[in-house]
Protein backbone atom coordinates (compact mmCIF):
# COMPACT_ATOMS: atom_id res chain seq x y z
CA UNK A 1 0.00 0.00 0.00
CA UNK A 2 1.56 3.33 -1.02
CA UNK A 3 2.54 5.66 1.80
CA UNK A 4 0.96 9.09 2.02
CA UNK A 5 3.10 12.14 2.74
CA UNK A 6 2.36 15.85 3.12
CA UNK A 7 2.71 17.81 -0.11
CA UNK A 8 5.37 20.14 1.24
CA UNK A 9 8.85 18.65 1.87
CA UNK A 10 9.37 20.59 5.11
CA UNK A 11 6.13 19.20 6.53
CA UNK A 12 7.06 15.70 5.42
CA UNK A 13 10.52 15.89 6.96
CA UNK A 14 9.31 17.49 10.19
CA UNK A 15 6.71 14.75 10.62
CA UNK A 16 8.81 11.83 9.47
CA UNK A 17 12.39 12.14 10.70
CA UNK A 18 13.20 10.17 13.81
CA UNK A 19 16.65 8.79 13.08
CA UNK A 20 19.48 10.75 14.67
CA UNK A 21 21.86 11.05 11.67
CA UNK A 22 19.15 12.47 9.43
CA UNK A 23 17.65 14.68 12.11
CA UNK A 24 20.72 16.90 12.33
CA UNK A 25 20.61 17.53 8.59
CA UNK A 26 16.86 18.02 8.53
CA UNK A 27 16.90 20.63 11.27
CA UNK A 28 19.30 22.60 9.10
CA UNK A 29 17.06 22.18 6.06
CA UNK A 30 13.94 23.33 7.94
CA UNK A 31 15.51 26.73 8.51
CA UNK A 32 15.55 27.38 4.79
CA UNK A 33 12.64 28.67 2.75
CA UNK A 34 11.85 25.69 0.53
CA UNK A 35 9.31 25.86 -2.26
CA UNK A 36 6.78 23.08 -2.78
CA UNK A 37 8.18 20.41 -5.12
CA UNK A 38 6.68 19.26 -8.39
CA UNK A 39 5.31 15.75 -8.70
CA UNK A 40 8.56 14.58 -10.29
CA UNK A 41 10.23 15.22 -6.92
CA UNK A 42 8.47 12.14 -5.52
CA UNK A 43 9.57 8.66 -6.57
CA UNK A 44 7.83 5.49 -5.37
CA UNK A 45 10.36 2.74 -4.62
CA UNK A 46 8.60 -0.37 -3.33
CA UNK A 47 7.20 0.49 0.08
CA UNK A 48 9.29 3.66 0.37
CA UNK A 49 9.10 7.11 -1.16
CA UNK A 50 12.05 9.27 -2.18
CA UNK A 51 11.75 13.03 -1.99
CA UNK A 52 14.18 15.67 -3.25
CA UNK A 53 14.64 18.75 -1.07
CA UNK A 54 16.03 21.82 -2.90
CA UNK A 55 18.20 24.39 -1.16
CA UNK A 56 21.50 26.19 -1.78
CA UNK A 57 21.37 25.21 -5.47
CA UNK A 58 21.47 21.53 -4.50
CA UNK A 59 19.06 18.64 -4.33
CA UNK A 60 19.25 16.45 -1.23
CA UNK A 61 17.46 13.12 -1.42
CA UNK A 62 15.52 11.62 1.47
CA UNK A 63 13.99 8.16 1.50
CA UNK A 64 10.85 7.68 3.59
CA UNK A 65 9.84 4.26 4.79
CA UNK A 66 7.42 2.76 7.29
CA UNK A 67 9.32 1.03 10.08
CA UNK A 68 7.76 -0.38 13.21
CA UNK A 69 4.51 1.34 12.32
CA UNK A 70 6.16 4.76 12.06
CA UNK A 71 7.21 6.82 9.06
CA UNK A 72 10.97 7.48 9.09
CA UNK A 73 13.42 9.16 6.75
CA UNK A 74 17.06 8.63 5.88
CA UNK A 75 19.39 10.92 3.96
CA UNK A 76 20.42 8.94 0.92
CA UNK A 77 24.15 8.58 0.03
CA UNK A 78 25.78 11.65 -1.48
CA UNK A 79 26.43 9.84 -4.75
CA UNK A 80 22.66 9.77 -5.27
CA UNK A 81 22.37 13.56 -5.23
CA UNK A 82 20.68 14.97 -8.35
CA UNK A 83 18.72 11.76 -9.01
CA UNK A 84 15.76 13.37 -10.64
CA UNK A 85 14.09 12.23 -13.84
CA UNK A 86 14.17 15.61 -15.61
CA UNK A 87 17.08 17.60 -17.10
CA UNK A 88 16.25 20.84 -15.25
CA UNK A 89 17.81 19.58 -12.00
CA UNK A 90 21.25 19.77 -13.64
CA UNK A 91 21.04 23.53 -14.21
CA UNK A 92 22.00 24.52 -10.62
CA UNK A 93 25.04 22.27 -10.94
CA UNK A 94 26.23 24.09 -14.07
CA UNK A 95 25.48 27.48 -12.47
CA UNK A 96 27.74 26.51 -9.60
CA UNK A 97 30.53 25.33 -11.93
CA UNK A 98 30.98 28.46 -14.03
CA UNK A 99 33.95 26.99 -15.92
CA UNK A 100 31.77 24.15 -17.16
CA UNK A 101 31.65 20.39 -16.81
CA UNK A 102 32.26 17.46 -19.08
CA UNK A 103 29.80 14.59 -19.19
CA UNK A 104 32.25 12.44 -17.23
CA UNK A 105 32.55 15.09 -14.52
CA UNK A 106 28.78 15.40 -14.39
CA UNK A 107 28.53 11.63 -13.94
CA UNK A 108 30.97 11.73 -11.01
CA UNK A 109 29.17 14.62 -9.34
CA UNK A 110 25.65 13.24 -9.74
CA UNK A 111 26.03 9.48 -9.71
CA UNK A 112 23.91 9.29 -12.87
CA UNK A 113 24.71 6.84 -15.65
CA UNK A 114 26.43 7.93 -18.85
CA UNK A 115 23.21 7.46 -20.78
CA UNK A 116 21.18 9.53 -18.30
CA UNK A 117 23.76 12.34 -18.29
CA UNK A 118 23.97 12.39 -22.07
CA UNK A 119 20.20 12.53 -22.47
CA UNK A 120 19.85 15.39 -20.00
CA UNK A 121 22.78 17.45 -21.32
CA UNK A 122 21.74 16.93 -24.94
CA UNK A 123 18.23 18.17 -24.11
CA UNK A 124 19.62 21.25 -22.35
CA UNK A 125 21.96 22.01 -25.26
CA UNK A 126 19.15 21.67 -27.78
CA UNK A 127 16.95 24.02 -25.73
CA UNK A 128 19.74 26.59 -25.52
CA UNK A 129 20.47 26.35 -21.79
CA UNK A 130 23.93 24.82 -22.21
CA UNK A 131 26.58 25.29 -24.86
CA UNK A 132 29.58 23.14 -25.71
CA UNK A 133 32.58 25.32 -26.26
CA UNK A 134 36.02 24.33 -25.11
CA UNK A 135 37.33 20.79 -24.97
CA UNK A 136 39.28 19.02 -22.28
CA UNK A 137 41.84 16.28 -22.76
CA UNK A 138 40.27 12.99 -21.82
CA UNK A 139 41.55 10.52 -19.27
CA UNK A 140 42.09 7.94 -22.01
CA UNK A 141 43.19 8.10 -25.60
CA UNK A 142 40.60 9.40 -28.00
CA UNK A 143 39.03 12.69 -28.91
CA UNK A 144 39.00 15.44 -26.22
CA UNK A 145 35.93 15.59 -24.00
CA UNK A 146 33.45 18.42 -24.59
CA UNK A 147 33.02 20.91 -21.77
CA UNK A 148 29.53 22.29 -21.31
CA UNK A 149 28.76 25.68 -19.78
CA UNK A 150 25.65 27.79 -19.22
CA UNK A 151 24.70 29.59 -22.42
CA UNK A 152 24.87 33.26 -21.46
CA UNK A 153 23.68 34.50 -24.86
CA UNK A 154 20.36 32.67 -25.02
CA UNK A 155 18.55 35.82 -23.91
CA UNK A 156 18.68 38.81 -21.58
CA UNK A 157 17.12 40.04 -18.35
CA UNK A 158 15.93 43.62 -17.80
CA UNK A 159 15.84 45.16 -14.32
CA UNK A 160 14.77 48.53 -12.94
CA UNK A 161 15.77 49.41 -9.38
CA UNK A 162 13.30 52.20 -8.68
CA UNK A 163 13.54 54.63 -5.79
CA UNK A 164 11.52 57.68 -4.89
CA UNK A 165 13.68 60.08 -6.90
CA UNK A 166 15.76 57.98 -9.32
CA UNK A 167 15.74 54.73 -11.26
CA UNK A 168 18.65 52.53 -12.25
CA UNK A 169 17.95 50.27 -15.24
CA UNK A 170 20.19 47.46 -16.42
CA UNK A 171 20.57 44.80 -19.08
CA UNK A 172 21.82 41.46 -17.70
CA UNK A 173 22.69 38.03 -19.02
CA UNK A 174 20.67 34.93 -17.99
CA UNK A 175 23.02 34.30 -15.05
CA UNK A 176 22.47 37.77 -13.62
CA UNK A 177 25.70 39.46 -14.71
CA UNK A 178 25.15 43.16 -15.46
CA UNK A 179 26.04 44.04 -19.06
CA UNK A 180 24.73 47.61 -19.47
CA UNK A 181 23.47 50.08 -16.88
CA UNK A 182 21.80 53.51 -16.79
CA UNK A 183 20.73 55.83 -14.01
CA UNK A 184 18.40 58.80 -14.18
CA UNK A 185 15.99 60.94 -12.14
CA UNK A 186 12.27 60.37 -11.67
CA UNK A 187 9.46 61.29 -9.32
CA UNK A 188 7.64 58.19 -8.11
CA UNK A 189 4.60 60.31 -7.16
CA UNK A 190 3.87 60.96 -10.85
CA UNK A 191 2.00 57.65 -10.97
CA UNK A 192 2.44 54.22 -12.55
CA UNK A 193 1.55 55.06 -16.16
CA UNK A 194 4.16 57.77 -16.51
CA UNK A 195 6.85 55.97 -14.51
CA UNK A 196 6.40 52.61 -16.27
CA UNK A 197 6.40 54.33 -19.66
CA UNK A 198 9.69 55.98 -18.70
CA UNK A 199 11.15 52.63 -17.57
CA UNK A 200 9.96 50.90 -20.77
CA UNK A 201 11.64 53.63 -22.83
CA UNK A 202 14.90 53.14 -20.95
CA UNK A 203 14.64 49.39 -21.47
CA UNK A 204 14.23 50.06 -25.20
CA UNK A 205 17.35 52.22 -25.16
CA UNK A 206 19.38 49.49 -23.43
CA UNK A 207 18.21 46.88 -25.94
CA UNK A 208 18.96 49.12 -28.93
CA UNK A 209 22.45 49.94 -27.66
CA UNK A 210 23.16 46.23 -27.18
CA UNK A 211 21.53 45.22 -30.46
CA UNK A 212 19.09 42.85 -28.73
CA UNK A 213 15.54 42.25 -30.00
CA UNK A 214 12.49 42.38 -27.72
CA UNK A 215 11.79 38.67 -28.16
CA UNK A 216 15.15 37.90 -26.52
CA UNK A 217 14.00 39.31 -23.16
CA UNK A 218 13.48 36.36 -20.81
CA UNK A 219 12.11 38.23 -17.80
CA UNK A 220 11.77 41.72 -16.33
CA UNK A 221 12.39 42.67 -12.70
CA UNK A 222 11.16 45.86 -11.03
CA UNK A 223 11.84 47.01 -7.47
CA UNK A 224 9.70 49.73 -5.89
CA UNK A 225 9.86 51.79 -2.67
CA UNK A 226 6.69 50.33 -1.18
CA UNK A 227 5.17 47.13 0.24
CA UNK A 228 4.65 44.41 -2.37
CA UNK A 229 2.21 41.52 -2.31
CA UNK A 230 4.59 38.86 -3.60
CA UNK A 231 1.88 36.42 -4.64
CA UNK A 232 -0.06 38.97 -6.69
CA UNK A 233 3.01 40.99 -7.76
CA UNK A 234 1.33 44.29 -6.94
CA UNK A 235 2.08 47.20 -4.64
CA UNK A 236 -0.24 47.42 -1.64
CA UNK A 237 -1.19 50.80 -0.13
CA UNK A 238 2.22 52.44 -0.67
CA UNK A 239 2.60 55.56 1.49
CA UNK A 240 4.22 57.80 -1.14
CA UNK A 241 3.25 56.17 -4.44
CA UNK A 242 0.04 57.85 -5.53
CA UNK A 243 -1.98 55.69 -7.92
CA UNK A 244 0.15 52.55 -7.50
CA UNK A 245 -2.11 50.70 -5.06
CA UNK A 246 -3.13 47.36 -6.68
CA UNK A 247 -2.02 48.62 -10.09
CA UNK A 248 -1.37 45.78 -12.58
CA UNK A 249 2.31 46.42 -13.32
CA UNK A 250 2.79 43.22 -15.35
CA UNK A 251 -0.15 44.07 -17.62
CA UNK A 252 1.26 47.53 -18.34
CA UNK A 253 4.74 46.24 -19.20
CA UNK A 254 3.19 43.47 -21.31
CA UNK A 255 2.21 46.16 -23.83
CA UNK A 256 5.89 46.47 -24.69
CA UNK A 257 7.44 43.15 -23.63
CA UNK A 258 6.01 39.64 -23.98
CA UNK A 259 7.68 38.10 -20.93
CA UNK A 260 7.00 37.51 -17.22
CA UNK A 261 7.47 40.37 -14.75
CA UNK A 262 8.72 40.14 -11.17
CA UNK A 263 7.95 42.95 -8.69
CA UNK A 264 9.95 43.27 -5.46
CA UNK A 265 10.33 45.74 -2.60
CA UNK A 266 13.46 47.86 -3.11
CA UNK A 267 15.04 47.04 0.25
CA UNK A 268 14.55 43.30 -0.38
CA UNK A 269 16.31 43.56 -3.74
CA UNK A 270 19.19 45.45 -2.11
CA UNK A 271 19.47 42.86 0.64
CA UNK A 272 19.66 40.01 -1.87
CA UNK A 273 22.25 41.85 -3.95
CA UNK A 274 24.41 42.45 -0.89
CA UNK A 275 24.08 38.84 0.19
CA UNK A 276 24.93 37.30 -3.19
CA UNK A 277 27.75 39.70 -4.09
CA UNK A 278 29.46 40.31 -0.75
CA UNK A 279 28.24 37.99 2.04
CA UNK A 280 27.14 34.72 0.37
CA UNK A 281 27.83 32.55 3.41
CA UNK A 282 26.23 34.57 6.19
CA UNK A 283 23.21 32.84 7.80
CA UNK A 284 21.22 36.05 8.30
CA UNK A 285 21.59 39.58 6.91
CA UNK A 286 19.66 42.81 7.44
CA UNK A 287 19.92 45.58 4.84
CA UNK A 288 18.91 49.05 6.04
CA UNK A 289 18.00 51.47 3.27
CA UNK A 290 18.10 55.06 4.46
CA UNK A 291 17.59 57.54 1.64
CA UNK A 292 14.47 59.50 0.84
CA UNK A 293 12.64 56.92 2.94
CA UNK A 294 13.63 54.25 5.48
CA UNK A 295 13.19 50.50 5.10
CA UNK A 296 14.88 47.16 5.63
CA UNK A 297 15.28 43.90 3.74
CA UNK A 298 15.89 40.58 5.47
CA UNK A 299 17.84 37.57 4.19
CA UNK A 300 17.42 34.37 6.19
CA UNK A 301 19.51 31.37 5.11
CA UNK A 302 19.96 32.66 1.60
CA UNK A 303 16.38 33.65 0.85
CA UNK A 304 14.44 36.90 1.08
CA UNK A 305 12.18 36.86 4.12
CA UNK A 306 9.02 38.73 3.18
CA UNK A 307 6.70 37.59 5.96
CA UNK A 308 3.19 36.24 5.44
CA UNK A 309 1.99 39.15 3.29
CA UNK A 310 5.15 40.97 2.22
CA UNK A 311 5.28 43.50 5.06
CA UNK A 312 8.38 42.18 6.86
CA UNK A 313 11.03 44.79 7.60
CA UNK A 314 8.95 47.93 7.04
CA UNK A 315 10.43 49.90 9.94
CA UNK A 316 9.95 53.28 8.26
CA UNK A 317 6.31 53.48 9.25
CA UNK A 318 6.58 52.13 12.76
CA UNK A 319 5.53 54.81 15.29
CA UNK A 320 8.43 56.22 17.28
CA UNK A 321 7.74 55.80 20.98
CA UNK A 322 8.94 58.14 23.67
CA UNK A 323 8.27 61.34 21.72
CA UNK A 324 5.60 63.95 22.57
CA UNK A 325 2.53 62.98 20.53
CA UNK A 326 1.33 66.57 20.19
CA UNK A 327 4.60 67.54 18.50
CA UNK A 328 5.04 64.43 16.34
CA UNK A 329 5.59 65.34 12.67
CA UNK A 330 3.19 63.98 10.10
CA UNK A 331 4.54 61.22 7.90
CA UNK A 332 3.89 60.88 4.19
CA UNK A 333 1.81 57.79 4.98
CA UNK A 334 -0.71 60.00 6.80
CA UNK A 335 0.17 58.94 10.35
CA UNK A 336 2.05 60.98 12.92
CA UNK A 337 5.42 60.20 14.43
CA UNK A 338 6.70 57.41 12.15
CA UNK A 339 10.41 56.61 12.09
CA UNK A 340 10.59 57.97 8.55
CA UNK A 341 8.89 61.23 9.59
CA UNK A 342 11.94 61.91 11.78
CA UNK A 343 14.77 60.12 9.95
CA UNK A 344 13.87 59.89 6.25
CA UNK A 345 15.84 62.04 3.85
CA UNK A 346 12.78 64.09 2.94
CA UNK A 347 12.15 64.77 6.66
CA UNK A 348 15.74 65.88 7.23
CA UNK A 349 15.54 68.26 4.26
CA UNK A 350 12.26 69.59 5.66
CA UNK A 351 13.70 70.23 9.12
CA UNK A 352 16.87 71.82 7.79
CA UNK A 353 14.84 74.14 5.55
CA UNK A 354 12.66 75.07 8.53
CA UNK A 355 15.84 76.02 10.41
CA UNK A 356 16.72 78.52 7.68
CA UNK A 357 18.99 76.40 5.46
CA UNK A 358 17.13 75.60 2.23
CA UNK A 359 17.37 71.96 1.12
CA UNK A 360 14.99 70.89 -1.64
CA UNK A 361 16.24 67.32 -1.85
CA UNK A 362 18.20 64.65 -0.02
CA UNK A 363 21.28 65.46 -2.11
CA UNK A 364 21.11 69.13 -1.13
CA UNK A 365 20.81 68.08 2.52
CA UNK A 366 23.92 65.91 2.11
CA UNK A 367 25.76 68.89 0.62
CA UNK A 368 24.98 70.89 3.79
CA UNK A 369 26.36 68.08 5.94
CA UNK A 370 29.56 67.86 3.95
CA UNK A 371 30.02 71.61 4.11
CA UNK A 372 30.00 71.38 7.92
CA UNK A 373 26.54 72.83 8.62
CA UNK A 374 26.06 72.23 12.36
CA UNK A 375 22.29 71.94 12.15
CA UNK A 376 22.58 69.35 9.36
CA UNK A 377 25.12 67.38 11.38
CA UNK A 378 22.83 67.43 14.41
CA UNK A 379 19.91 66.16 12.30
CA UNK A 380 22.01 63.29 10.88
CA UNK A 381 22.99 62.15 14.36
CA UNK A 382 19.36 62.35 15.50
CA UNK A 383 18.26 60.31 12.46
CA UNK A 384 20.99 57.72 13.08
CA UNK A 385 19.87 57.35 16.69
CA UNK A 386 16.24 56.84 15.68
CA UNK A 387 17.05 54.34 12.92
CA UNK A 388 19.54 52.54 15.16
CA UNK A 389 16.85 52.14 17.80
CA UNK A 390 14.47 50.60 15.28
CA UNK A 391 17.16 48.31 13.85
CA UNK A 392 18.14 47.11 17.33
CA UNK A 393 14.66 45.61 17.68
CA UNK A 394 15.23 43.65 14.46
CA UNK A 395 18.65 42.53 15.71
CA UNK A 396 17.09 41.18 18.90
CA UNK A 397 14.38 39.29 16.98
CA UNK A 398 16.31 38.05 13.92
CA UNK A 399 19.87 37.80 15.30
CA UNK A 400 21.61 38.63 12.00
CA UNK A 401 25.33 38.13 11.45
CA UNK A 402 25.62 41.43 9.59
CA UNK A 403 23.66 44.68 9.25
CA UNK A 404 24.41 46.63 6.07
CA UNK A 405 23.47 50.28 5.59
CA UNK A 406 22.75 51.59 2.08
CA UNK A 407 20.94 54.42 0.37
CA UNK A 408 21.86 58.05 -0.17
CA UNK A 409 22.35 58.91 3.49
CA UNK A 410 24.61 55.87 4.02
CA UNK A 411 27.24 57.88 2.11
CA UNK A 412 27.63 59.79 5.41
CA UNK A 413 28.95 56.62 7.05
CA UNK A 414 31.52 58.42 9.18
CA UNK A 415 28.67 60.20 11.01
CA UNK A 416 25.52 58.18 10.47
CA UNK A 417 27.04 54.71 10.74
CA UNK A 418 29.14 55.51 13.79
CA UNK A 419 26.10 56.80 15.69
CA UNK A 420 23.79 53.99 14.56
CA UNK A 421 26.41 51.37 15.46
CA UNK A 422 26.68 52.65 19.03
CA UNK A 423 22.90 52.61 19.44
CA UNK A 424 22.48 49.10 18.00
CA UNK A 425 25.24 47.61 20.13
CA UNK A 426 23.98 49.43 23.21
CA UNK A 427 20.31 48.41 22.88
CA UNK A 428 20.67 44.84 21.59
CA UNK A 429 21.12 41.67 23.60
CA UNK A 430 24.75 40.64 24.25
CA UNK A 431 24.25 37.27 22.55
CA UNK A 432 22.72 38.93 19.48
CA UNK A 433 25.71 41.28 19.09
CA UNK A 434 28.49 38.88 20.02
CA UNK A 435 29.30 38.18 16.35
CA UNK A 436 27.37 41.05 14.79
CA UNK A 437 29.03 43.21 12.17
CA UNK A 438 27.64 46.60 11.07
CA UNK A 439 28.92 48.09 7.83
CA UNK A 440 28.06 50.36 4.91
CA UNK A 441 27.45 48.77 1.54
CA UNK A 442 30.41 48.56 -0.81
CA UNK A 443 28.20 48.12 -3.89
CA UNK A 444 27.20 51.02 -6.09
CA UNK A 445 23.91 49.35 -7.04
CA UNK A 446 22.95 46.49 -4.69
CA UNK A 447 19.33 46.65 -5.85
CA UNK A 448 20.30 46.02 -9.48
CA UNK A 449 22.42 43.02 -8.52
CA UNK A 450 19.67 41.67 -6.27
CA UNK A 451 17.01 41.93 -8.97
CA UNK A 452 19.34 40.35 -11.54
CA UNK A 453 20.06 37.39 -9.27
CA UNK A 454 16.39 37.00 -8.39
CA UNK A 455 15.47 36.80 -12.08
CA UNK A 456 18.37 34.44 -12.79
CA UNK A 457 17.08 32.09 -10.09
CA UNK A 458 13.62 32.18 -11.63
CA UNK A 459 14.53 31.61 -15.29
CA UNK A 460 17.06 28.90 -14.36
CA UNK A 461 14.99 27.03 -11.78
CA UNK A 462 14.48 23.33 -12.42
CA UNK A 463 10.72 23.86 -12.72
CA UNK A 464 11.08 26.69 -15.26
CA UNK A 465 13.62 24.80 -17.36
CA UNK A 466 11.56 21.60 -17.36
CA UNK A 467 8.44 23.57 -18.33
CA UNK A 468 10.28 25.01 -21.37
CA UNK A 469 11.61 21.60 -22.32
CA UNK A 470 8.12 20.14 -22.09
CA UNK A 471 6.73 22.83 -24.41
CA UNK A 472 9.50 22.39 -26.97
CA UNK A 473 9.56 18.57 -26.89
CA UNK A 474 8.40 17.03 -30.19
CA UNK A 475 4.97 15.45 -30.10
CA UNK A 476 4.77 11.78 -30.98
Amino acid sequence: MPLEFPEHPVSAIAAAVTTAPAARTVRRVRKRAISAPSMSDFVQVGQSVRINVHYDFQVHNYEFEKRNGRCQADLMPSNNVWLRDTPGALIPLFREHRDGLTKSETMRLTGLSRTAVSQRIDALVEAGYLTSGSTTAGDVRGRPAERFTMHVRRGVLLVADTGATEVRTALCDPLGAVLEEQCGPLDITEGPEQILSLIAARFDDLLQRAGVAHDRVLRIGLSLPGPVDHDRQRVVRPPIMTGWDDYDIAERLARDFACPVTVEKDANAMALGEYRQVYPHTPALVFVKIGTGVGTGLIIHGDIYRGADGAAGDIGHVPLHGQPTDKAPQCRCGNDGCVEAYAGGWALARDLSAAGFPARSVNEFIDHVRSGNRMALQLVKQAATIVGTAVSDIVNMVNPRIVVFGGQLAELDDILLATARNVIYGRSLPLATRNLRIAATTLSAPGVHGLAQLLADQVNSAAAVDAILTKTAPRE
